[in-house]
């Protein structure tokens, strides 16, 4: 009962948390503001909102070429095809069920492809711990070209940063003892994490012996390209934001990204994050709104095009598996 309860809350309460900041947004704007945004979103070109999902799709089947690079160490080959699909319709189903995507890229390619469901999901797993690693990178190159203006930005809005500040070191503290216990203890539980962290980096330190290394290095830096990129295209569909520098616009990145964890696909909170990113530059609300809401229209309409339509193909380029 308890295990069933918790599926159903991991389920709702992303969705209904992204109701609630879709209905927070709507509340603390006024109707002026909101039709402004609205016309800034009806008069976006259309070019660099095109250009965004390009960058979006290139992103994916880079994603599933990296995928072969983990896959081939192991004797398997998918058909890049196939890869591709099954990236799209993971990506689809994360927007219903947080999570859910990738519990079904393995069964998919098991099915498709015959390979082992525990080692396509594996693999998986390494891709996702090597997109947290970038991820953490790009918040720290961030953090470092605008520490000054963040942290007065924070202090502005009477963030509590002695506070957060404290918070990180004891947790550093916390996690160095941790680490120490778990490297010397010999009980049993913590004898399955270290194996289980140990085989985990295993499987990372790995990648720099693969035979193609350095090909998954660039597509893993390619697809953070495009995903920063489909950001970068749509400063120019709101004039406001046409000035903006890449590393300005990185701090937008990052609070997208951030809120995409939150809620399904960034759901209601990610334009209000890019906005308030995008504030600390001057940028107004309306215009702020404007890109947040445009980006988020232009990644999502691409998941759910061709994540659909991958959800249809791949049975029928399979139908003889």
């Amino acid at each position: 009962m308890k295990i069933h309860l918790k599926k159903i809350l991991k389920t709702i309460l992303p969705i209904a948390l992204g109701v609630f900041f879709v209905w927070y947004w709507y509340d603390s704007t006024s109707p002026k503001d909101r039709e402004q945004i609205l016309f800034y979103i009806k008069q976006a070109d259309l070019f660099w909102v095109g250009f965004s999902m390009v960058l979006g799709i290139l992103g994916h089947v880079s994603r599933a070429i990296r995928w072969n690079y983990l896959l081939k160490p192991m004797g398997y080959k998918p058909r890049l095809s196939n890869n591709v699909l099954i990236i799209l319709m993971s990506y689809f189903a994360n927007l219903g069920v947080p999570r859910m995507g990738d519990l079904l890229r393995a069964p998919a390619l098991a099915t498709y492809e015959n390979v082992p469901i525990e080692k396509g999901f594996g693999t998986i797993v390494t891709e996702r711990v090597i997109d947290v690693l970038m991820l953490f990178t790009i918040i720290a190159v961030t953090f470092f070209l605008h520490t000054d203006i963040i942290l007065s930005y924070f202090q502005e809005i009477g963030f509590p940063l002695n506070k957060l500040f404290i918070l990180i070191l004891l947790g550093l503290v916390g996690l160095a003892f941790f680490t120490f216990y778990i490297k010397k203890s010999k009980n049993e539980i913590a004898l399955k994490i270290k194996n289980f962290i140990n085989g985990l980096m295993e499987g990372l330190l790995s990648i720099f012996k693969m035979k193609n290394k350095w090909p998954f290095i660039f597509h893993t830096l390619f697809i953070w390209g495009c995903y920063i990129g489909m950001l970068w295209v749509i400063k120019f569909t709101v004039a406001e934001t046409i000035t903006l520098s890449l590393s300005q616009l990185m701090v937008a990145f990052v609070a997208g990204a951030l809120a995409m964890m939150f809620t399904n696909g960034g759901i209601g909170l990610y334009p209000i994050a890019v906005s308030k990113a995008l504030a600390i530059f001057g940028i107004s609300d309306v215009s702020g709104d404007a890109f947040g809401w445009i980006m988020w229209i232009a990644q999502t309409l691409m998941i759910v095009i061709f994540g659909a339509i991958s959800f249809l193909i791949l049975p029928l380029l399979n139908r003889n598996r």
